[in-house]
């Protein structure tokens, strides 16, 4: 396949309670929509994908590959979002690309805060715990994605050492543990598509793309269901 120049890429972005929807050409953004009511991402993405193709004055049949943020995340978002752009990736004909949900993250805080050393992306993943990992100061990853239960002394140690920016929707949880550090910076920006474009691009001109068929989203932990509370059902 060749790489057309200006090519456009319509990213896909479920995996909290925004439901974000961007097209870039080159990894620049041309056309972003949002959305933050939750529990709607079933209703509102088809419509959002429209709003952000009509902002960029294109079709669908001009689309040269479509991006999923892969997760980790909400269970229900993310099967929303891999289920919506496999299906138009078929029906397309045209690439799907995984891309990095944490990677995203960092690139907002690498915005607000560009000459600092490591930026810890987290997720919430309800009570104390958050799915997370460190990139370095050129948003390099250091660790696998892992799920933490936060402490006062989780990240002690990197902030002893360097400056750290803590970064995504666990900020709530993680703010008043270290809040008081003066190695502590908080970026509170939100989990959008936009944020994922030029990634997304690189991944469009190296050809990493992912499996149509085979994809499944980074769940990181197994889904479990809820336990019914309606008096009968077990």
């Amino acid at each position: 396949m060749i790489v057309a120049k200006n090519s456009a890429i319509l990213v896909l972005e479920t995996t909290t309670e925004i439901c974000s929807v961007a097209i870039g050409k080159d990894g620049q953004c041309v056309s972003c929509v949002e959305n933050d009511n939750k529990n709607s991402h079933a209703e509102k993405v088809i419509d959002l994908i429209q709003q952000a193709l009509n902002g960029a004055n294109i079709s669908l049949n001009d689309l040269s590959a479509i991006a999923v943020s892969q997760g980790p995340g909400s269970y229900t978002g993310l099967r929303i979002g891999t289920s919506t752009c496999k299906g138009l990736c078929y029906a397309l004909q045209i690439p799907l690309i995984a891309a990095d949900t944490l990677l995203g993250i960092a690139t907002a805080a690498k915005i607000q805060y560009p000459d600092t050393q490591l930026f810890i992306s987290m997720l919430d993943a309800k009570r104390m715990e958050v799915y997370t990992t460190v990139f370095d100061q050129n948003l390099q990853k250091k660790e696998d994605v892992t799920n933490v239960i936060l402490s006062d002394d989780t990240y002690l140690q990197l902030l002893n050492n360097q400056k750290v920016v803590f970064c995504g929707n666990a900020n709530t949880k993680v703010r008043p543990l270290y809040e008081k550090h003066q190695n502590a910076f908080f970026c509170d920006a939100p989990i959008s598509a936009r944020n994922l474009l030029q990634s997304v691009h690189n991944q469009y001109v190296s050809k990493d793309f992912a499996d149509v068929a085979y994809f499944e989203p980074f769940y990181l932990k197994a889904f479990r269901a809820g336990v019914p509370k309606v008096k009968g059902l077990n």
